[in-house]
């Protein structure tokens, strides 16, 4: 499994629960979860089948900035 890690604009658990439905169809069998107590509220999504620039253009579409962290 790979781990993809974003930076988001995402701040609420209600924002976290709109979502919730899209990210789920989007990462399959994967697991994600957010850190919105980081200061780069973080999205985590461990999944092998999620190409990060998806996941980035899904939160996009849904009005909220996502960019990829790398090492």
């Amino acid at each position: 499994m790979e781990v993809l890690v974003f930076s988001t604009s995402v701040q609420s658990m209600e924002q976290v629960r709109s979502l919730k439905p899209k990210i789920d169809s989007l990462a399959g069998k994967g697991q994600w979860n957010f850190a919105l107590d980081d200061t780069d509220r973080i999205l985590r999504i461990v999944s092998d089948q999620v190409e990060p620039h998806v996941a980035i253009r899904l939160l996009n579409q849904h009005g909220f900035e996502c960019h990829e962290l790398t090492d």
